[in-house]
């Protein structure tokens, strides 16, 4: 038999007979009948899989097998189908030499996988057919997969719409993350608090995974670095008593819709490279024996550890560098195994750091390259620029991330040896373009000085990269004048947009079933892959059978939704009032606090006045908070403590519920979108990226009340300002406002019912048992300076919830509305996004997989 490389690179036997190679002995034959006899795809061939999987995977008889064993079955059935081209991509990009995109991302929020790979391989109605005949229902089915607990908010859910986008439009492309034991945390309410326990996402496996044991690298810390010359006389440094953790390679296929290719989601493992100590345990110190394997496999048991503890800061570090070097590692490794020498990584491969979290990545590329590789500086760093791209996510300072540099410096130190070199020769070209301005370079400094010396992570990805975008129109042009303003003075070529988009397949299409028949119908399909298609639904919207068709859609939705509030919480709901939906991440800038105040504004007009005429309406909230987040847990408790006032109390006669859903996530999303009438994408201007909560629900025929904030701004544009309902000051006004003043408690003596709600709740009436419980809250909005001008905004947004109700009670306006929202989606999908990015950035084509079978 022939030895052939394998299409990742590794050598292996295989039977894919190429050009120049002859097949000759009878194993090489047999082989190559084998792999080129793909599994079949009709209904009798799915149950066969089915029921031979139950029979011998799950060692199972039809009689005994549980809800459990018929899901793996399942599972395991559609697995076997993508393994096949899964194969083919990977294979097919090596005999090419592709160059490849990877996505680096300290989160992927994939959800349910069954559902999604059965929709982009066509056959979601096949199989659901093929299991009734064992008397299975594949929607049930489903209920059996959690979440993957790889992820938690915007971040991981728009990397997980990038790698279907990647897979569907055939790019080259590996997703590199960290599977998390424990996810972020399952999220559980009691008494109205937020109360965290472990997501034990793995407790029985996860199917959809390859464990690859011969993918396995070392990754060090701490330790100390040792300055040599070499017998020609360069200096070289080696990196000395490390401590020393194992990535162990868990890799996801990602399927595209409707075509052959299959990427890759490769996610680490840490594992101790000794993680037994057989002498410690025989003497009986049997917590030693097994320290190690504990302190190692810390790094990946869970997503975001609190960090305001200094063992949590210095984990979080851990893992980033964890999962940076382990992806690194292996992009090398790959690399040569087609190319000879890693001088051309710029023109094979391209590196996405998706925020700061990998920004490790620009020293740990250039640690390789100098200290394994044997490159000089120069040429080093010119790789490494080449190389590397830097997304950003936020205005936010905590999210820009710092370290201190006794914890780099300690953890890192061969890095942080780097870290200054590269620091020193920036400053200096700095220097030269703007001498004697020391306070520019201060700021744009790697290391910031004074009392907290720390490594800016920002500036790092910066310096290190030849792309820096922003994932709004407005946000990439805060960057560019007032976050990053330095740089861009420097370098603006480097700088760029790309708004983020999401996918219409499982935002829609698998998520609004009935919508998505509706539209399909009425313009046919090709909108899951050409979403501007959508337009197409724009005459619609004067139709009046049709208008009646989508409003009976939404009906069917708010009652399913009302269904499972009833099953989840105990709160009995009207699908016939107007669903008002704020689903994300609790946090002060997306003010969830302005949405409370409006709701007790309208609950205190119903107290004292009866006959008070507006729409009914459900309140619906749901997101996690950081563990550590003071402020955010006590807005979680504060929504909680307000829907069990106003559920309650009689006066309401359920013109007025609130509802707070626990454990937000991918699949919460699918139920409560689809059914929502208004979306609530409040942020402070200026403070959200771009959002794509407010993308997904518009998708979904919801509208939208929002700030100028983010891409609401480009859904503004897009669907026009008649249907959506904007409010409140910009982000320019805000600077404005906080330029000349600002002073919060001028508005709460000047407005009546500001006053008379933030007494209500300063003075206990929310929470008669606890009367000070939210006075923090209060507190950073009277005497904190509103940072986040909740009090500024109030009148704005009140009166812009009074336009929502007016026009809410004409339901054929209202209709039109929601319809011409969803048609007018189609830049907002993340296929458009992704083409920019390999076209502007990465430099990468799509390649199409050869089938073994042609």
């Amino acid at each position: 038999m022939v030895k052939l490389p394998r299409q990742d690179g590794e050598s292996t036997w295989l039977s894919k007979t190429r050009p120049g190679v002859t097949v000759t002995t009878g194993k090489e034959k047999l082989w190559s009948l084998i792999e080129r006899t793909y599994l079949a795809w009709d209904k009798e061939a799915l149950q066969r899989s089915f029921a031979r999987h139950l029979e011998y995977s799950m060692a199972n008889t039809r009689d005994q097998a549980n809800d459990r064993d018929n899901y793996l079955s399942a599972v395991l059935t559609v697995r076997d189908r993508l393994m096949e081209r899964w194969n083919d991509t990977r294979r097919t990009c090596f005999d090419v030499n592709a160059k490849r995109a990877y996505y680096l991302s300290m989160e992927f929020l994939m959800g349910r996988a069954l559902g999604n790979a059965l929709m982009n391989l066509d056959l979601y109605d096949e199989f659901a057919s093929a299991l009734e005949a064992f008397d299975i229902d594949l929607e049930a089915l489903r209920e059996q997969e959690p979440d993957a607990g790889l992820g938690n908010g915007g971040l991981g859910r728009l990397a997980a719409c990038f790698l279907d986008s990647m897979a569907t439009l055939q790019l080259p492309g590996y997703g590199y993350g960290i599977r998390y034991d424990y996810g972020i945390f399952r999220q559980v309410i009691r008494d109205g608090f937020q109360v965290e326990q472990p997501d034990n996402w793995l407790r029985y496996g996860h199917p959809w995974e390859v464990m690859r044991p011969e993918r396995q690298y070392v990754v060090r810390f701490n330790g100390r670095v040792v300055m040599a010359r070499d017998s020609g006389g360069r200096l070289e440094f080696s990196w000395q008593d490390t401590d020393r953790v194992v990535a162990l390679a868990f890799d996801v296929p990602i399927p595209g819709y409707g075509n052959q290719t299959v990427n890759t989601l490769r996610l680490w493992s840490a594992r101790a490279e000794q993680a037994f100590d057989l002498e410690d345990f025989q003497r009986g110190d049997y917590i030693n024996a097994m320290h190690d394997k504990v302190l190692s496999e810390t790094i990946s048991s869970v997503l975001y550890p609190k960090d305001d503890i200094p063992p949590g800061k210095a984990l979080r570090l851990k893992q980033e560098y964890f999962f940076v070097s382990a992806s690194i590692q292996d992009i090398l490794r790959r690399h040569k195994a087609s190319n000879p020498s890693v001088r051309n990584l710029p023109d094979k491969v391209a590196i996405q750091m998706n925020d700061t979290h990998p920004a490790l990545a620009v020293v740990e590329l250039l640690r390789l390259l100098l200290d394994e590789e044997n490159l000089g500086w120069e040429e080093a760093w010119e790789i490494v620029t080449a190389t590397c791209a830097y997304t950003n996510h936020t205005m936010l300072p905590e999210a820009l991330e710092t370290w201190g540099i006794e914890l780099f410096g300690t953890l890192l130190p061969r890095h942080m040896q780097l870290v200054h070199e590269i620091n020193r020769r920036f400053l200096a070209d700095v220097r030269r373009r703007w001498p004697h301005d020391e306070e520019r370079v201060a700021r744009m400094s790697l290391v910031q000085e004074g009392p907290y010396h720390a490594v800016r992570m920002s500036n790092l990805a910066i310096v290190g990269s030849h792309s820096v975008n922003g994932v709004s129109r407005l946000h990439s042009e805060l960057i560019k004048s007032q976050l990053f303003h330095d740089f861009n003075a420097m370098w603006p070529e480097k700088f760029n947009s790309k708004t983020n988009g999401i996918t219409p397949r499982r935002w829609l299409k698998l998520c609004n079933p009935p919508l998505s028949r509706l539209i399909s119908g009425q313009i046919g399909d090709a909108w899951t892959t050409r979403l501007d298609d959508l337009e197409k639904l724009d005459p619609l919207a004067d139709d009046p059978s049709f208008r009646h068709a989508w409003r009976e859609v939404k009906a069917a939705n708010k009652r399913s939704l009302a269904d499972y509030i009833r099953a989840e919480t105990g709160v009995v709901v009207d699908p016939d009032s107007l669903f008002d939906c704020q689903v994300k991440r609790i946090h002060e800038y997306k003010r969830q606090l302005l949405n409370v105040l409006h709701i007790l504004t309208l609950y205190g007009r119903l107290k004292r006045d009866d006959r008070f005429d507006m729409v009914p309406r459900t309140f619906i909230f749901a997101g996690k908070a950081a563990p550590g987040y003071a402020a955010a847990k006590l807005i979680v408790k504060l929504i909680n403590s307000v829907a069990r006032l106003v559920n309650e109390d009689p006066d309401m006669h359920d013109r007025i519920k609130v509802v707070f859903l626990p454990d937000y996530g991918v699949t919460l999303a699918q139920r409560i979108i689809p059914a929502a009438d208004l979306s609530e994408q409040i942020s402070t201007a200026g403070m959200e990226a771009s959002g794509t909560g407010n993308m997904k629900f518009a998708l979904n025929g919801a509208l939208t009340i929002g700030t100028l904030d983010g891409a609401n701004i480009e859904i503004r544009d897009a669907v026009g300002q008649e249907n959506i309902f904007t409010f409140g000051l910009t982000a320019s006004g805000i600077a404005a406002l906080k330029a000349r003043g600002y002073r919060p408690m001028d508005i709460l003596e000047r407005d009546e019912r500001l006053n008379t709600v933030v007494h209500f709740v300063g003075g206990g009436g929310v929470c008669p048992e606890r009367p000070n419980l939210f006075i923090p809250l209060l507190n950073a909005i009277l005497h904190g300076g509103d940072p986040f001008c909740v009090l500024a905004d109030y009148d704005a947004y009140v009166a812009c919830q009074a336009r929502v109700d007016a026009t809410y009670r004409d339901a054929e306006r209202w209709t039109r509305m929601s319809i011409r929202n969803t048609a007018q989606m189609g830049r907002f999908s993340s296929d458009r996004t992704i083409e920019e990015y390999a076209a502007d950035i990465w430099g990468v084509t799509p390649v199409r997989p050869v089938s073994r079978q042609a």
